[in-house]
């Protein structure tokens, strides 16, 4: 039990951002119209992301047994280690052991992770239409995230496209597991995202505020 949570539902470590000390290498972003408005677009897509995750889901999954957000879920760790689905990195609260280029750079490769996975099983699915229209959601967020590292860290070398994910798809029914896990792992990790991202919202401060 403690091994599917581990690779299913990440941790909520970035609840407590936005609030206490300065987080390191922060104050540049708050501070930088530019990237605030970057903040922004990647606020506006993430959520767009989130909310098209359960429609994309009804979609393309078929099977009745495989539901977005049934506790279920935690059953399917060994066949997804078979299918060759890897855990998303962890995002937790920027600290000096966790630098914000640190958390940008594993935001960027969690998006990029899951853009490869969704692009591995899309061919095999039957409906694919929302699926396609995800992958380009998840890669306009990555462009924006990595303005935001290079912003942090101007010689940071990212990622231009995902490194393709190589899956066990003999049949319909992996096809359909490795479909559903992605999605259920992209909802864990994009709620991670929207905590982070908010916590260098400089409009969520002022509202703070107010």
């Amino acid at each position: 039990m403690h091994i599917l949570i581990a690779v299913f539902v990440l941790p909520s470590y970035m609840a407590t951002l936005g609030r206490g000390a300065p987080l390191p290498g922060r104050g540049a972003l708050v501070e930088d119209p530019q990237s605030q408005e970057m903040v922004k677009m990647s606020r506006d897509l993430i959520e767009k992301i989130l909310q098209a995750i359960p429609d994309t889901h009804a979609s393309c999954i078929h099977s009745q047994a495989l539901q977005l957000n049934s506790t279920e879920n935690e059953r399917l760790a060994m066949i997804a280690k078979t299918i060759g689905i890897p855990s998303a990195p962890v995002l937790k609260a920027v600290s000096e052991n966790y630098t914000l280029e640190t958390c940008l750079r594993h935001m960027s490769e969690g998006l990029q992770l899951h853009r490869a996975l969704l692009s591995s099983v899309t061919p095999r699915l039957e409906n694919k239409d929302k699926v396609i229209s995800l992958q380009a959601d998840i890669r306009d967020l990555v462009i924006q995230v990595n303005k935001l590292l290079k912003k942090v860290h101007a010689e940071a070398v990212v990622q231009p496209s995902p490194t393709p994910v190589a899956l066990t798809l003999p049949g319909d029914y992996e096809i359909q597991v490795a479909a559903h896990l992605t999605l259920v792992q992209l909802q864990a990790f994009g709620q991670d995202v929207v905590r982070c991202l908010r916590s260098l919202d400089r409009s969520n401060e002022e509202e703070t505020e107010s």
